[in-house]
């Protein structure tokens, strides 16, 4: 399969991508900057199938861009994995809450995903199997909301609405769309006392995009492990 992944740099976005190359994919991995150690290092390892593009979520511009490269190369998609992604104010009362943090928590985590869907979708029509991931979050449930997480958590409830949106707008092209909850992980934005190693999370996901997985039907909220979330 070819599979793009945003924020590819670290955590689970990198350990999809790796992960991925192991499995025999092609990996188109989207950063903000091309120097990327980790992912330079990959790429020596699997130099034909690992692709660095340069992307930055919140530039229109760069997404467009990014996209016409890969479709004037032919490239076609069969999975889209946004999983870039910030963690802003969370420990801050509704008081304090610094509104900016908020705006920058949407452009990242809910209009990211929506600019790359917009650009990279004419590539995923073109693939086999078709499945576009937005990597979600138990914070953007309503049904079990918290307080705290303010811009996270509204950030993430938006992002599963535009993935059910999206849902019904592609039921006829027969791509897949998921808002998936990765788990609680021990990476940068989930610190050392989280439950699950990214590798965990990530072979979830692939069960979920190879279809090795049976998924509730119609459903899109779900865990790593394809049980249905409540929004």
């Amino acid at each position: 399969m070819n599979i793009l992944v945003t924020g590819a740099n670290r955590g689970l976005g990198y350990t999809l991508v790796k992960l991925g190359l192991e499995k025999g994919h092609t990996l188109y991995a989207g950063v903000r900057s091309l120097d990327q150690k980790p992912l330079k290092e990959l790429k020596d390892v699997y130099e034909d199938r690992l692709h660095l593009i340069q992307l930055e979520v919140t530039n229109e511009d760069s997404v467009a861009t990014a996209a016409k490269a890969l479709a004037e190369h032919g490239t076609t998609l069969d999975v889209l994995i946004n999983n870039a992604a910030v963690l802003e104010e969370r420990d801050q009362s509704i008081e304090d809450l610094d509104i900016h943090a908020c705006m920058k928590s949407f452009d990242i985590n809910t209009l990211g995903p929506i600019r790359v869907v917009k650009c990279f979708l004419p590539l995923v029509k073109l693939g086999q199997k078709q499945a576009i991931v937005n990597i979600s979050s138990n914070a953007g449930s309503l049904t079990n909301a918290y307080s705290g997480d303010y811009s996270y958590g509204l950030s993430k409830a938006a992002l599963n609405m535009f993935s059910e949106k999206l849902r019904h707008n592609l039921k006829e092209d027969n791509i897949r769309v998921f808002s998936i909850h990765p788990g609680w992980m021990k990476t940068d934005m989930g610190g050392t006392n989280a439950q699950l190693e990214p590798l965990e999370s990530a072979v979830g996901i692939y069960d979920i995009v190879e279809q090795k997985l049976e998924i509730p039907n119609e459903a899109v909220y779900i865990d790593y492990q394809g049980q249905r979330m409540d929004f």
